[in-house]
């Protein structure tokens, strides 16, 4: 069982990493790009536990540590 978690900067929040590889891309020649967003990619593997299981401990770890409430949002799923 495994979790991929995507982090990212909630809407209105400045992405200065996104900002700054924009910029680079448009001065090598990219057009077109109105804007990046980089986040965070967090993978967890479980060891043998439910579903169920999975997801709780996820939730729990992006709540608890994983992501800041005030600028982050956070979408995971779940493989097995």
């Amino acid at each position: 069982m495994k979790s991929k978690i995507y982090i990212k900067y909630k809407e209105g929040i400045l992405d200065p990493q996104g900002v700054v590889t924009n910029k680079a891309l448009n001065s090598i020649g990219m057009k077109n790009i109105e804007n990046i967003s980089i986040g965070k990619f967090v993978e967890i593997d479980f060891g043998d536990i439910s579903q169920k299981e999975a997801e709780q401990i996820t939730k729990e770890s992006c709540d608890k540590l994983l992501v800041n409430p005030n600028t982050e949002t956070f979408t995971f799923e779940i493989e097995e």
